[in-house]
């Protein structure tokens, strides 16, 4: 089963250790990344592809609609563990255009479980809905949805005690929002960049 995915491993491995013959000697002995990456599961967004970076160098967790929830666990366990254990030095939030996550949170649409999953993306719909309803075209109004998504993700990421602890103790961590865009594979920075507590309190 599945063999042609062993074979495109093997390959892949041979490859990295044909450039670097001491790549997975390093990669096994430490763990030491600055970035930690919050992104969409889509399989369109390859996260350390995006930016270029070898494994061992992002620290990524990923779900439908990159979202940051205060009551998730599995978020959690990564978030306190990029920060205490890892000491990562910057947090991006990650969105991309054509979300369909996003999409699926304000389509009317009854999906099972994953309706209560997205249920924060239906707020951040509500609260901008005069601004959202104020755009005439679908596509550019879902896009617009997708940042502001990531721009309340960014506000959880940052209020929570994991990252407002490390700020108290002199932890140097920035987080960061920013949207992909699968049509140019280009990431824009929404300038939403939070860097301490003031940062925090400043962004509307």
């Amino acid at each position: 089963m599945l063999e042609h995915l062993k074979a495109n491993n093997r390959a892949w491995a041979e490859r990295m250790l044909s450039a670097d013959a001491g790549f997975f000697k390093r990669l096994a002995d430490q763990q030491a990344p600055e970035y930690l990456w919050i992104g969409c599961s889509d399989s369109r967004v390859p996260a350390n592809e995006i930016v270029d970076l070898d494994p061992g160098e992002l620290f990524v967790h990923r779900n439908v609609a990159n979202l940051a929830p205060p009551q998730d666990a599995n978020y959690l366990s990564v978030l306190q563990f990029a920060v205490d254990v890892l000491r990562v030095k910057h947090i991006m939030v990650v969105g991309h255009y054509g979300c369909g996550g996003v999409a699926a949170a304000v389509d009317g649409q009854r999906r099972g479980l994953v309706d209560h999953w997205l249920h924060p993306i239906r707020e951040v719909h509500h609260e901008h809905r005069h601004e959202l309803d104020a755009i005439p075209e679908e596509q550019a109004r879902l896009d617009r949805l997708c940042e502001l998504n990531v721009i309340r993700q960014v506000r959880n990421v940052a209020s929570d005690v994991f990252v407002q602890d490390a700020w108290a103790r002199g932890q140097d961590i920035c987080v960061h929002g920013w949207v992909y865009s699968l049509a140019n594979g280009l990431v824009t920075d929404l300038d939403v960049t939070i860097g301490g507590p003031d940062d925090l309190a400043s962004l509307d």
